[in-house]
Protein backbone atom coordinates (compact mmCIF):
# COMPACT_ATOMS: atom_id res chain seq x y z
CA UNK A 1 0.00 0.00 0.00
CA UNK A 2 1.30 3.38 -0.89
CA UNK A 3 1.43 6.13 1.94
CA UNK A 4 -1.08 8.78 1.21
CA UNK A 5 1.06 11.36 3.52
CA UNK A 6 4.00 11.59 2.17
CA UNK A 7 4.05 15.36 0.74
CA UNK A 8 6.63 14.16 -2.32
CA UNK A 9 3.80 12.43 -4.02
CA UNK A 10 2.10 14.34 -7.01
CA UNK A 11 -0.78 13.70 -9.23
CA UNK A 12 -0.45 11.93 -12.40
CA UNK A 13 -1.85 12.62 -15.85
CA UNK A 14 -4.40 15.49 -17.13
CA UNK A 15 -6.93 16.56 -14.72
CA UNK A 16 -10.67 14.97 -15.97
CA UNK A 17 -12.82 16.10 -13.75
CA UNK A 18 -13.51 17.62 -10.33
CA UNK A 19 -16.90 17.49 -7.99
CA UNK A 20 -16.72 18.40 -4.26
CA UNK A 21 -18.47 15.46 -2.37
CA UNK A 22 -21.49 16.63 -0.82
CA UNK A 23 -23.98 14.97 1.85
CA UNK A 24 -25.88 12.70 -0.75
CA UNK A 25 -22.79 10.61 -1.22
CA UNK A 26 -22.62 9.76 2.47
CA UNK A 27 -22.04 6.26 3.73
CA UNK A 28 -24.50 4.93 7.46
CA UNK A 29 -21.01 6.16 9.11
CA UNK A 30 -21.13 9.85 7.86
CA UNK A 31 -17.86 9.63 5.33
CA UNK A 32 -18.61 9.13 1.68
CA UNK A 33 -19.63 5.75 0.05
CA UNK A 34 -16.41 4.31 -1.65
CA UNK A 35 -19.13 3.67 -4.80
CA UNK A 36 -19.85 7.03 -5.36
CA UNK A 37 -16.29 7.79 -5.57
CA UNK A 38 -15.60 4.63 -8.14
CA UNK A 39 -18.14 5.87 -10.02
CA UNK A 40 -16.85 9.37 -10.82
CA UNK A 41 -13.80 7.22 -11.16
CA UNK A 42 -14.95 5.78 -14.47
CA UNK A 43 -16.87 8.75 -15.20
CA UNK A 44 -13.78 10.07 -15.50
CA UNK A 45 -11.67 7.46 -17.85
CA UNK A 46 -14.79 8.07 -20.09
CA UNK A 47 -14.03 11.56 -20.53
CA UNK A 48 -10.70 11.06 -21.21
CA UNK A 49 -11.20 8.13 -23.38
CA UNK A 50 -13.86 10.11 -25.68
CA UNK A 51 -12.02 12.66 -25.89
CA UNK A 52 -9.31 9.78 -27.35
CA UNK A 53 -11.88 8.36 -29.42
CA UNK A 54 -13.51 11.56 -30.75
CA UNK A 55 -16.76 10.05 -29.68
CA UNK A 56 -18.57 7.73 -27.95
CA UNK A 57 -17.05 4.68 -25.47
CA UNK A 58 -18.39 2.13 -23.63
CA UNK A 59 -16.53 1.00 -19.96
CA UNK A 60 -16.20 -2.69 -20.31
CA UNK A 61 -13.66 -2.90 -17.41
CA UNK A 62 -13.09 -1.52 -14.06
CA UNK A 63 -9.71 -2.58 -12.23
CA UNK A 64 -9.90 -2.62 -7.89
CA UNK A 65 -9.68 0.21 -6.04
CA UNK A 66 -7.89 0.13 -2.66
CA UNK A 67 -8.91 3.21 -0.26
CA UNK A 68 -5.79 4.82 1.26
CA UNK A 69 -8.17 7.16 3.53
CA UNK A 70 -11.73 7.99 4.33
CA UNK A 71 -13.20 10.72 2.24
CA UNK A 72 -14.84 13.45 4.37
CA UNK A 73 -18.33 16.09 3.25
CA UNK A 74 -17.06 18.63 1.68
CA UNK A 75 -13.49 17.17 0.36
CA UNK A 76 -12.99 18.51 -3.23
CA UNK A 77 -11.92 15.46 -5.54
CA UNK A 78 -9.57 15.34 -8.52
CA UNK A 79 -9.35 12.66 -10.71
CA UNK A 80 -6.44 12.62 -13.23
CA UNK A 81 -6.79 10.47 -16.15
CA UNK A 82 -3.56 9.27 -18.16
CA UNK A 83 -3.96 7.00 -21.05
CA UNK A 84 -1.57 3.88 -20.45
CA UNK A 85 -2.22 1.62 -23.64
CA UNK A 86 -4.19 1.93 -26.89
CA UNK A 87 -5.36 -0.65 -29.30
CA UNK A 88 -7.52 -1.06 -32.06
CA UNK A 89 -10.70 -0.17 -30.48
CA UNK A 90 -10.04 0.19 -27.42
CA UNK A 91 -7.86 1.47 -24.70
CA UNK A 92 -6.98 1.79 -21.29
CA UNK A 93 -7.18 4.78 -18.74
CA UNK A 94 -5.11 4.80 -15.21
CA UNK A 95 -7.16 7.14 -12.99
CA UNK A 96 -5.56 8.89 -9.99
CA UNK A 97 -8.11 10.24 -7.41
CA UNK A 98 -7.03 12.85 -5.15
CA UNK A 99 -8.54 15.04 -2.39
CA UNK A 100 -8.63 18.47 -0.88
CA UNK A 101 -9.90 19.55 1.86
CA UNK A 102 -12.96 22.35 1.53
CA UNK A 103 -10.34 25.23 2.85
CA UNK A 104 -7.46 23.90 0.33
CA UNK A 105 -4.98 21.84 2.76
CA UNK A 106 -4.56 18.61 2.94
CA UNK A 107 -3.74 17.01 -0.65
CA UNK A 108 -3.81 13.95 -0.61
CA UNK A 109 -3.83 10.58 -2.75
CA UNK A 110 -7.32 8.66 -2.20
CA UNK A 111 -7.96 6.11 -4.37
CA UNK A 112 -6.76 4.99 -8.36
CA UNK A 113 -7.74 2.16 -10.77
CA UNK A 114 -7.64 1.89 -14.24
CA UNK A 115 -10.56 1.72 -16.90
CA UNK A 116 -10.66 -0.11 -20.21
CA UNK A 117 -12.94 1.58 -22.89
CA UNK A 118 -14.21 0.64 -26.04
CA UNK A 119 -14.79 3.33 -28.93
CA UNK A 120 -18.82 2.72 -30.55
CA UNK A 121 -20.95 3.70 -33.25
CA UNK A 122 -23.92 5.42 -32.68
CA UNK A 123 -25.46 1.65 -32.96
CA UNK A 124 -23.70 0.27 -30.21
CA UNK A 125 -21.39 -1.42 -32.18
CA UNK A 126 -17.44 -1.98 -31.57
CA UNK A 127 -15.62 0.60 -34.08
CA UNK A 128 -11.68 1.31 -34.58
CA UNK A 129 -10.22 4.41 -32.89
CA UNK A 130 -9.17 5.41 -36.34
CA UNK A 131 -10.74 9.48 -36.51
CA UNK A 132 -13.22 9.70 -39.47
CA UNK A 133 -15.03 6.82 -38.69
Amino acid sequence: MMDSSDQSLKPKGELSLMVPADSQAKNMFGDIFSGWVASKAVLAAEIRSGKVARGRVATISVGSMEFMSPVLEGTILSYYTELVEQGNSSMTVKVEVWGNCPDGSDLRKISETSCVQVAIDGHGHIRSLSFGQ
